[in-house]
């Protein structure tokens, strides 16, 4: 039997492009499987000479997805880069648009990008595993998720007067009070989030009982975890020191995010344009980790709402107190961090000041440099700016949430070919178990990569020698 060669391209149902290749011995295992991030990211360049104040403005049209966290990144850094903290108004109402983005991005991944794995199966005819055939099967479910973003995206609509690229947040706080009208239509449909939230948690649940098998071999292992938290190692998404800890659960780092580059390497590899990046300290690989919503809530304690907090504490039995290694409970995890946004909105509608006008501080102490960190719904997001005494940039620098992510993948990847893949006839369903590797990350291309053109969806095999064996298109 001849060596094959199998090619994915591009991974469907994530944002962004991406192919996966898939190296077979003459026996038809496994030999390597790499996640190939195939196209250049040019954002970092083409934004030096622009002015520090335009970067919330343009740095959202890095991802469609999660523009909102581009937004409040470039104006955290702004913020730095003028000296001019913003008034605690419009941390809230920051934190508000920011609750609106983690509640219609985890929603849209759970139900419509990842839904179709775990409620059609993964070895479901691709003609119906989308959201056209949960729509099919379930649409009184259907249409609750839809709702789900809906709601996520209209407090976004109601900050920023867009529901995508928001122009709301400023360097020095935001451009717009919240109105009584306004909180009172955020605050009217916050049951329904957080009972339809509540629904998908149960819904992973009992298809976790019923594939506690695939859970258990699905790309399991160890790493680093890492996250924003507050004190007493609280869950936190908007504002808060970093916390780095091994695979173990030991806090190995607990630091001020502005200083990133004293704990953060990147490693390059020849076969993607995305980057590694690692712990400094203990070097690559052995210093990868992993962020995003599993990162986060092994690297948190507690979380600051109830109904969150409570899935928190049962999350934490799953690996008997240490660090929840499995890649598939990215999507417990994310349904737990929905829970507490939409909790979280109703804490920000309460607070008094969120009504406040004072919401702009117009006093400069003009720095040079800025780091604005946030976490992105995929991970910790580092926005770094150096700027000449006009606001001019003259460099950027950007850690996004899927690059921290990148060496997890990409070993999730290899090891689950190399778990479902073993001499046996390779079946469509086999190649989505790859697919789903990646997807379990939500992983935002976009944020890191832009590509021109069309991606077509199709799977090649090759023999020793390159020649093209068949092609499989959908």
């Amino acid at each position: 039997m001849t060596t094959q060669k199998i090619t994915i391209e591009p991974v469907t149902r994530i944002e962004g492009h991406a192919k996966v290749t898939i190296h077979l011995n003459p026996d038809g295992n496994v030999e390597r499987a790499y996640l190939h991030i195939n196209e250049f990211r040019g954002f970092e360049k083409f934004c030096e000479g622009r002015m520090v104040f335009e970067m919330p403005t343009i740095t959202p049209r890095i991802c469609g997805i999660c523009p909102v966290s581009h937004h409040l990144a470039a104006a955290k850094a702004g913020d730095e880069v003028y000296g001019s903290p913003p008034p605690r108004p419009a941390q809230l109402l920051r934190e508000l648009m920011h609750m609106g983005q983690i509640i219609q991005s985890h929603g849209m991944h759970f139900f419509e990008l990842a839904g179709p794995d775990l409620l059609l199966g993964f070895d479901a005819d691709p003609a119906i595993r989308n959201v056209v055939g949960l729509i099919q099967t379930n649409p009184e479910l259907a249409l609750k998720a839809v709702n789900l973003r809906k709601y996520g995206q209209e407090i976004i609509h109601i900050l920023g007067g867009r529901r995508i690229h928001p122009v709301f947040a400023v360097p020095g706080g935001v451009n717009k009070a919240l109105k009584t009208a306004e909180r009172d239509t955020i605050l009217a449909g916050l049951d329904e989030v957080i009972s339809t939230i509540q629904m998908g948690i149960q819904i992973f649940k009992g298809w976790a009982e019923k594939n506690r098998e695939d859970i258990d071999k699905f790309a399991v292992f160890p790493t680093g975890y890492l996250g924003l938290v507050k004190p007493g190692n609280t869950l936190e998404l908007y504002d808060g020191e970093v916390r780095l800890i091994d695979a173990s659960g030991k806090q190995l780092e607990l630091f001020d995010g502005r200083k990133y580059l004293d704990y953060i390497a990147e490693h390059v590899e020849s076969w993607s344009y995305l980057k590694f990046p690692y712990y400094k300290k203990m070097g690559y690989p052995a210093g990868v980790y992993r962020v995003g919503p599993l990162g986060r809530l092994n690297a948190s304690d507690r979380i600051a709402t109830p109904l969150a907090d409570a899935e928190l504490r049962e999350f934490k039995t799953l690996n008997n107190g240490k660090p929840v290694e499995n890649t598939l409970y990215y999507h417990y995890a994310r349904l737990i961090e929905a829970l507490y946004a939409a909790e979280n909105v109703r804490l920000l509608c309460e607070d008094p000041d969120i009504l406040s006008t004072d919401i702009l501080n117009t006093r400069q102490n003009f720095k040079g440099e800025g780091v604005g960190v946030i976490e992105a719904p995929r991970g910790t997001l580092w926005h770094h700016y150096w700027a000449k005494p006009n606001g001019q940039l003259e460099r950027v620098n950007m850690i996004v949430a899927t690059g921290n992510n990148n060496w997890a993948m990409s070993h999730a990847v290899d090891s689950v070919a190399k778990t479902y893949i073993n001499g046996q006839q390779i079946r469509e369903g086999l190649l989505n178990r790859v697919e789903a590797a990646v997807r379990a990350y939500d992983p935002c291309l976009s944020c890191s990569t832009h590509a021109v053109g069309q991606m077509p969806i199709m799977v090649e095999m090759l023999d020793h020698q390159g020649n093209l064996v068949k092609t499989i298109s959908r």
